[in-house]
């Protein structure tokens, strides 16, 4: 479920902060970063509301005084707090709120790959589709726009407000 993550943080976290100099690479990293507890065998710390707000507490704290900095890396915890969102973990209070409501983190496996495989596919094809609309809202066929994204993680300036289709 990479694209459902990565799509649909990139094109959400556009509408809400409009930023074209937030780094849109890191939001979408955030967001699938917590799949990585796979390897885990479930759910674990990326999963909890702890792990994004502990983080952006550092970074703010550690930042204070460098706003370019900040602007850069405080991706991550907000493509955290989006996959947070997207997979449907705040239904599982033990682990949503670890460790408020105990240390253990249950038995059940990660949220994202418990659904049948025709809804994985639609949410699949939902982020692919976020990422085509961005592609062309953005204009990422422009060799220029789409170096400086890959360089930079930022969008263009010259798109002052959300694009329509």
């Amino acid at each position: 479920m990479i694209l459902w993550f990565a799509g649909v943080s990139f094109v959400f976290v556009w509408w809400v902060f409009r930023s074209p100099a937030l780094d849109y690479r890191l939001v979408m990293l955030g967001a699938v970063l917590p799949m990585g507890e796979f390897f885990l065998g479930g759910p674990r710390v990326l999963h909890s509301l702890l792990a994004p707000v502990a983080l952006l507490g550092i970074l703010m704290l550690a930042t204070q005084k460098r706003r370019l900095v900040r602007r850069r890396w405080i991706g991550i915890p907000i493509g955290m707090m989006m996959h947070l969102v997207l997979d449907g973990i705040w239904a599982r209070p033990e682990v949503f709120w670890w460790p408020f409501f105990g240390l253990d983190f249950g038995t059940e496996g990660l949220p994202e790959l418990g659904h049948p495989i025709a809804v994985t596919l639609l949410f699949e094809f939902v982020g692919l589709g976020c990422l085509v609309w961005a592609w062309r809202a953005f204009d990422f066929s422009n060799p220029q726009i789409r170096d400086r994204f890959f360089r930079t993680g930022q969008l263009s300036r010259s798109v002052p407000k959300p694009p329509t289709c």
